[in-house]
């Protein structure tokens, strides 16, 4: 399962060391809730290489803003605490592998 990433543990997630996925999300979102298993095999088939991480954006408002966050879902990878890439709108599965893989 997905960690859950919000305005108070973000930069103690971005900090890990690890690369991170953060997907952005709400609950009233049908692609977000889409997504939401595929984010959740993401969590399990990289446990220990990376953190996959999920921000409700109803419940942050600093986090989400910081990055610019205008469309959900939305997923952010990021590597040494920095993003580095992004993906907008509901995604096949095997691009969001393709992106974290590349930051292993």
């Amino acid at each position: 399962m997905a960690q859950v990433i919000n305005d108070s543990n973000f930069k103690e997630i971005l900090a890990s060391g690890k690369p991170v996925l953060v997907d952005f999300w709400a609950t009233w979102c049908g692609p977000c809730r889409a997504m939401a298993p595929v984010v959740d095999e993401l969590a399990a088939e990289f446990e220990g290489r990376a953190i996959v991480a999920k921000c409700d954006v109803d419940e942050s408002e600093e986090f989400p803003t910081q990055f610019g966050i205008r469309n959900i879902p939305t997923f952010l990878f990021f590597k040494d605490g920095q993003m580095v890439d992004r993906l907008v709108g509901a995604n096949p599965k095997s691009a969001l592998v393709e992106k974290l893989n590349a930051l292993l």
